[in-house]
């Protein structure tokens, strides 16, 4: 039979989300600074939309009804009622109708359920005169980042290196990683670049003249030794136990060390110590992360014996349908086409608005849940952290654990205790001897703890340690400490030991 390349047909059934769902999955999982630019791009595109602003007063004021009273207000549990439209009919002509006065009224009284809804629900946390001033002070603070990249160009640009050097310099810190390390060797760049390895080498040198200290190195032991060379101790202990000891250091192998330089093993332990206030990463300042800039999605506040859980509403854009489009579809003017786009868009707004909704109340049910069940943590900190897990949280929201995951992805709650990322407070659990479960956080703090404690000159080993939790009523295996001591970057006791 011969072989070769067939077109055919099949029909098969298979999942597939919707556009709308997946714009309201996008929504739950956006932090808020990333869902204000979600909202910001649909209110670009959909021109019915409106934002609410804080101040608006048709926000904060009540309608009022003939007799003066407030009209009554939605359920807060219950989302505001849905728009609908009525079933489309026929005119004697054959040609579709809609009852648009009807339709308006029920759009003018969704937007004012969501205005009382706001109102009553969605309060922001009120802060004092104090707090409000730190936040706008920090907000005011805020300045844009600079890269090491920057910093280094504008040093060439001051730097003696003549016309022709430059554009090697350029090309040095283009290979300058954001820790600061030149990450290429100089054989590689003389040979992409044509250009003899000695110039290259010169402009180098020049480079790791410039701060940070210890930039343009192209590892550990050069970047410590310009550190040295830069503060002028190139005669001193440092230099020569990072020098000639590296390899030794890295082991902590302290006394071989000692014997090398002929000198008491005190007195090496002070240099090692010195050495440890070196910068190892000297474009670390740089980093961008250092600038990361942490919403909180919940607040959680003790009022009394009770705590109260609130979502960070202020920064949520509060949306309605535009009178304006209302009015252009009332008129009798338009065709059938517009009518339909307008309608659609319309649609397509309600539901954005619903999205909005959900996910507000989708997040405070699991913080509300995750107070509920971490009580304690809430109280007394981390060392009363209980095992949680997604499943258990969803089961009590009504949502499928997926969803928890996303509604917790990058989001934080701050606490009484601090802020927490929302996906700190579910882990798995050690069964203690009493039969109660204790979370692997809390397993880790005391653990840590443990460490912070010990004898420098008798460290303890990962079998120390199980012994000293069995007799808590924890019980784990030793392959489990040294997991969870790598988790907290601590070294293994003959590297902690100090002679």
């Amino acid at each position: 039979m011969a072989q070769g390349l067939q077109l055919a047909q099949r029909l098969t059934q298979s999942l597939v989300l919707s556009p709308q769902m997946q714009q309201s999955l996008a929504l739950l999982q956006a932090p808020t600074l990333e869902l204000k630019a979600l909202v910001e791009q649909e209110l670009q595109q959909n021109p019915v939309l409106e934002e609410i602003a804080a101040t608006d007063p048709d926000q904060s004021e009540k309608a009022k009804t003939d007799d003066g009273d407030s009209p009554e207000t939605p359920d807060p549990a219950e989302p505001p009622a849905d728009i609908t439209f009525d079933p489309i009919t026929e005119k004697p002509n054959g040609e579709p109708a809609d009852d648009f006065a009807a339709e308006f009224e029920r759009l003018s009284q969704l937007d004012q359920e969501w205005r009382d809804h706001f109102a009553q629900t969605n309060m922001p946390m009120r802060q004092s005169a104090e707090d409000e001033e730190k936040r706008q002070f920090m907000f005011d603070s805020l300045v844009a980042s600079t890269s090491l990249q920057e910093i280094l160009l504008e040093q060439v640009r001051e730097s003696d290196l003549t016309p022709e050097q430059r554009p090697i310099a350029e090309m040095l810190i283009g290979n300058i990683d954001d820790h600061g390390y030149l990450k290429t060797t100089l054989d590689e760049l003389a040979f992409s670049t044509n250009i003899p390895c000695e110039k290259i080498q010169a402009v180098l040198t020049v480079i790791q003249t410039f701060d940070p200290p210890g930039v343009g190195a192209r590892d550990l032991q050069e970047c410590l030794l310009r550190q040295l060379e830069r503060a002028g101790e190139q005669d001193s202990i440092e230099y020569r136990i990072i020098k000639d000891y590296m390899e030794a250091l890295g082991k902590r192998r302290i006394p071989e060390i000692a014997r090398g330089l002929d000198m008491e093993v005190e007195d090496v332990q002070d240099a090692i110590g010195r050495i440890g206030r070196l910068e190892p990463r000297p474009g670390r300042a740089f980093l961008s992360d250092n600038n990361q800039y942490i919403l909180p999605e919940v607040f959680v506040q003790r009022a009394g014996d009770e705590f109260v859980v609130t979502t960070n509403n202020e920064q949520i854009p509060h949306l309605r349908i535009s009178n304006t489009y209302k009015d252009l579809m009332a008129q009798s003017g338009n065709t059938a086409e517009v009518m339909n786009y307008i309608r659609e868009k319309i649609r397509a707004g309600k539901f954005l608005i619903k999205s909005l909704h959900q996910r507000q109340q989708t997040i405070l049910n699991i913080g509300l849940e995750i107070v509920k069940r971490q009580r304690e943590f809430m109280e007394k900190g981390v060392a009363f952290l209980k095992p949680l897990t997604m499943v258990q949280v969803a089961e009590v929201v009504g949502v499928h654990e997926t969803t928890v995951s996303r509604a917790v992805s990058g989001k934080y709650m701050q606490t009484p205790q601090g802020i927490f990322e929302m996906k700190y407070f579910f882990t798995a659990g050690i069964q203690t001897s009493s039969g109660e479960g204790m979370s692997n956080t809390s397993v880790k703090d005391m653990i840590s703890e443990m460490f912070r404690k010990e004898d420098a000159a008798k460290p303890l080993s990962d079998q120390e340690i199980v012994k000293m939790l069995q007799e808590k009523g924890i019980v784990i295996a030793r392959r489990t400490v040294a997991k969870y001591r790598s988790e907290l970057n601590i070294l293994p006791s003959n590297l902690r030991k100090v002679y």
